[in-house]
């Protein structure tokens, strides 16, 4: 059902929108995403490119995996880079000892979807990850300066999704919406969908700030007191390192993951650290643009 419902949303994305484009980021979900699309065109190829907006804090393994499953199906991969905007003098670092990229995201990619004129961007966001995300719908519209209003969103009775628009407009689409994390995991083992490896225990380099296990890493500046140790761990999301936390973990396999996230009691994001800065955090992100 729930494989059927996403192929159904990515098919009436082709056949509304012009020039639609695929969030992917060597995640799970967007892994999954991409499998979905493959499916849903198949035996034609994926009929959109892959959008990346890379914020230069990403794991290592993510980007290998990434660049290895593009070059796999064929897909058109576009890489917009924060870090570039940075150098250009669009946007500014933040300050502190762990300085988070996710906000920086937010115009690196609205200025992808304008250059390209991208007018639907297919992103692997899920109800149950965080509360302003569950507010979504399947299509999410965003006005000409991409913000989101969560309290003007179209209706979606008996499976009807509405794409008009505004010029400058575009939506945001989720497939995945109804999916949980559990979904996910047990749909890459029933599909045999590979996954980096970064998503299994592993032992790391760990540093515990405020209850978050961050891993070591270029981006992070110690505070005084703080030393890294090596901990078995694995990530449930994979983000910007300087803000997403490791949970402890001997899951070796993906059943063991079943397991694991079966009876996990905190949420899937209540390792992130930028999610922790306020009540709000990602709901304001999301107004302003992020995905």
């Amino acid at each position: 059902m729930l494989e059927t419902e996403a192929i159904y949303i990515m098919r009436e994305v082709a056949a509304q929108f012009e020039r639609p484009v695929l969030m992917f980021s060597g995640g799970k979900d967007s892994i999954v995403m991409v499998h979905l699309a493959r499916k849903a065109f198949h035996p034609a190829p994926i009929p959109f490119p892959l959008l990346h907006v890379d914020t230069g804090h990403n794991f290592p393994e993510a980007l290998q995996f990434r660049d290895e499953l593009v070059e796999e199906i064929g897909a058109k991969l576009i890489v917009r880079k924060v870090q570039d905007d940075i150098d250009s003098g669009k946007q500014k670092e933040e300050e502190g000892p762990n300085p988070s990229r996710n906000g920086l995201q937010i115009r690196t990619l609205l200025d992808a979807l304008a250059d390209h004129k991208f007018d639907a961007a297919l992103g692997g966001a899920r109800r149950d990850e965080e509360k302003a995300r569950a507010k979504e719908r399947f299509f999410s519209h965003r006005d000409r300066f991409g913000q989101w209003d969560p309290k003007n969103q179209r209706p979606e009775l008996w499976s009807l999704y509405n794409g008009r628009k505004n010029v400058g407009e575009h939506f945001r689409v989720f497939p995945l919406s109804n999916w949980t994390e559990l979904d996910i995991w047990q749909y890459i083992a029933q599909q045999k969908i590979a996954i980096p490896e970064i998503y299994f225990s592993h032992t790391r380099k760990v540093v515990n700030r405020d209850g978050v296990l961050l891993a070591e890493s270029p981006y992070i500046t110690l505070l005084e007191g703080e030393t890294y140790e090596e901990k078995i761990i694995r990530f449930r999301t994979v983000g910007d390192m300087s803000c997403t936390g490791a949970v402890p973990s001997y899951a070796s396999t993906i059943d063991d993951i079943i397991d694991e996230v079966a009876t996990a009691r905190v949420t899937e994001r209540g390792g992130r650290a930028d999610d922790q800065r306020s009540e709000a955090a990602m709901e304001d992100r999301k107004r302003r643009g992020y995905f």
